[in-house]
């Protein structure tokens, strides 16, 4: 049997890349599937419906089922328009799945207040917007549902070149999670896909990038999410590219200094600090060695 037969599933961002991947995927694995594509470029101009209206026809044709929503993902009411769909064509909302995002790079000294603005409204209040309709509707069905949001490697690590990005992808890690907990009790879950795959944005990555596979790669790890097998499975999250699977840890204090004097004074910590000491970031010898390389005039994958 099909592992999604008879769900629901809306998907935004899904008229290209992994977003298609994960349609088709899903629509293969017996769902009924809401297309909800603003069909832009990456830096989120040029709108176009003929990006989502393109794979609704192809999803028709091999004999599955969907409709398609258009328009800015971020605007509340194109959100609960997405969601309704789903219910008002088939009767309930199962899972939502949030690929939409654009990029706009620039180096924190001269990113510009839309560039910030415009990155966090499409990545983060794009799943607010989402988890906020399906969760009212999903907490009063028997069977509850699945919520995906897509993080990156980067909501843990930072970037260099995408403080924006990284910015929203950490938030949406945050809500994720924090829609994980408050709808737990109504059989409601939520967790985060941190995909890694060849698609328009992955190729403005500035180093080389390993275990990267095909957008296909990424799509039987959400599917597994969205199905029943997955009910008691949330508040996680996961890498998923071609030969890899893998789940982050859970942010935990690691270690503590206290004075049992009372609070501390500056020139007591100063003291104690090698105690307290500091955890090296993984990507630090990556970036001192892409400007070692940018000094030599090396490319990344060379």
């Amino acid at each position: 049997m099909p592992h999604l037969e008879g769900k629901n599933i809306l998907i935004t961002g899904a008229g290209r890349g992994i977003g298609k991947a994960v349609a088709l995927a899903c629509v293969a694995e017996g769902a009924r599937v809401v297309v909800c594509d603003y069909g832009v470029e990456m830096d989120g101009s040029d709108s176009t419906k003929q990006v989502g209206d393109e794979l609704v026809e192809e999803i028709v044709a091999s004999g599955g089922e969907a409709v398609a929503v258009h328009g800015d993902i971020s605007d509340m009411s194109v959100a609960e328009k997405a969601v309704n769909a789903a219910v008002e064509n088939w009767g309930s909302i199962d899972g939502v799945v949030c690929f939409a995002g654009i990029l706009r790079e620039r180096m924190i000294f001269n990113m510009t207040e839309e560039e910030f603005d415009d990155v966090v409204r499409v990545h983060l209040k794009g799943h607010f917007t989402v988890y906020r309709y399906a969760t009212a509707i999903m907490r009063k069905q028997e069977t509850g549902g699945s919520l995906i949001g897509i993080a990156s490697g980067v909501h843990n690590g930072g970037s260099t070149s995408q403080a924006n990005y990284a910015a929203a992808k950490a938030g949406i890690v945050a809500l994720t999670k924090s829609t994980a907990l408050a709808l737990s009790r109504y059989g409601v879950r939520a967790n985060a896909i941190a995909p890694i795959a060849k698609t328009r944005m992955s190729a403005n990555v500035p180093s080389s990038i390993p275990d990267i596979g095909e957008a296909e790669d990424v799509a039987p790890m959400i599917v597994f999410l969205l199905s029943d097998a997955a009910k008691d499975v949330t508040a996680q999250v996961y890498t998923a590219t071609g030969p890899k699977i893998a789940v982050w840890n859970q942010a935990v204090e690691l270690r503590e200094i206290r004075n049992e004097k009372g609070n501390w004074t500056v020139d007591e910590i100063i003291a104690s600090f090698d105690d307290l000491g500091v955890e090296p970031h993984p990507m630090m010898a990556e970036v001192e060695q892409r400007r070692k390389d940018a000094e030599s005039g090396k490319r990344p994958n060379e």
